[in-house]
């Protein structure tokens, strides 16, 4: 049994807590994953310390005080889990789209393939190695929906392929569901303003659908999708909404910026959004800050590398609200997890439910190129 919570007077009644478990032993598998449940924990906002980690990654600013997690070796860059039977699916970052399997989300994880058989069908980017993979099942067929583009452009496209069986081998490439910068209907609103990264694709009980993308650029936008689920309602009347937003730059624009490669505003970080619905409520998960190519001689300024934060609603179209009440594409959004002693630059998360407990994951950085998954039970005071 975990123990008995202690009681932490948070400042807003909905804000988030975690729960880490001791009882899942500490294990070294094939696939290096440690999938750490510890003791119950709260975030704390008002403490501060300097920021170090086993790898290398350090800086003498100081930072929020989180609670440190355990380290694992995995790495594995924007992670993706499923539940199918008594087996976790893990879709991530690989050629085609990696897929590793489990018995629990504690592991041991084994890589069984890829999603696709070849490049994406999309003409577009790394079609290779497509980013941020999400999948969803719906009525025994499993949606994978990927992004494909070049670091720093977007010139972007989500895709979609398709399949009976969560495992690999038999998926089907549908390419575009949409796409920015180049490209059929690019040059409809928000497309021409956005850019077509990160999917994540939420289903209602009734049916309806409803793919969330977006990163850098105007942020994050949701469209309702068709009922096959790999085709918008409209492409030329996409009725998106627009959800999250930065409005402020983290740095001065490239020299070079133009309207595909480099933003001529400036970076606006904000990325890799993720809905979960719980109690009534929505909750839209980002990635917030610098998350590539972090130089440990030199990192961001400390608070503007990635971090996890939050905003819900009763609504899934929006809009959404942190806990000071401050919406989301006003530069909203509520820090769940940052940067500690031993973490770097959190983000990449979304949300699984197993049984009657929310479970956030994620993967943080170790060092300039290592990311590894952590997992954490949510609980929510409201």
């Amino acid at each position: 049994m975990p123990p008995s919570p202690t009681v932490v007077d948070f400042r807003q009644e909905w804000f988030l807590r975690f729960f880490w478990y001791p009882s899942i032993p500490r294990r070294w598998v094939k696939m290096f994953i440690l999938l750490g449940l510890l003791c119950l924990f709260t975030v704390s906002l008002s403490r501060s310390l300097n920021l170090r980690d086993e790898a290398g990654l350090q800086s003498d600013n100081a930072v929020v005080h989180f609670p440190p997690p355990r380290q694992t070796g995995q790495h594995t860059h924007d992670p993706n889990i499923i539940r199918v039977g008594d087996t976790y699916y893990l879709y991530h970052v690989g050629e085609h789209i990696f897929i590793h399997t489990a018995p629990t989300l504690a592991g041991p994880w084994r890589h069984v393939g890829s999603v696709l058989d070849a490049n994406s069908v999309i003409p577009k980017g790394d079609r290779a190695v497509p980013w941020a993979p999400t999948v969803v099942a719906v009525d025994g067929t499993y949606y994978c929906y990927y992004s494909v583009s070049k670091a720093g452009c977007r010139d972007s496209a989500v895709g979609v392929a398709t399949s009976q069986s969560p495992g690999p081998g038999n998926w089907h490439d549908h390419g575009v569901v949409v796409q920015t910068g180049t490209g059929n209907a690019s040059n409809v609103a928000p497309y021409t303003i956005s850019n077509a990264i990160d999917p994540a694709t939420l289903v209602l009980p009734d049916g309806s659908a409803y793919l969330t993308f977006g990163s850098y650029w105007t942020g994050i936008y949701q469209i309702p999708l068709g009922k096959d689920l790999i085709s918008p309602v409209s492409t030329t009347q996409p009725d998106a909404r627009h959800l999250a937003y930065e409005p402020n730059a983290i740095s001065a624009p490239n020299r070079n910026a133009n309207s595909l490669c480099g933003d001529p505003t400036g970076p606006h970080a904000i990325e890799g959004a993720f809905t979960s619905y719980h109690d009534r409520y929505y909750y839209l998960w980002f990635s917030h800050g610098r998350c590539c190519d972090l130089d440990r001689g030199k990192l961001p300024a400390a608070g503007s590398e990635y971090s996890i934060r939050v905003g819900r609603s009763k609504d899934p179209r929006g809009p959404y609200i942190d806990q000071s009440g401050k919406n989301l594409v006003d530069g909203g959004g509520t820090v769940i997890y940052g940067s500690n002693a031993e973490t770097y630059a959190p983000g990449g998360q979304g949300v699984i439910r197993v049984g009657d407990t929310d479970i956030l994951y994620y993967h943080y950085r170790e060092s300039a190129s290592t990311h590894h998954i952590l997992i954490f039970i949510l609980d929510y005071k409201n």
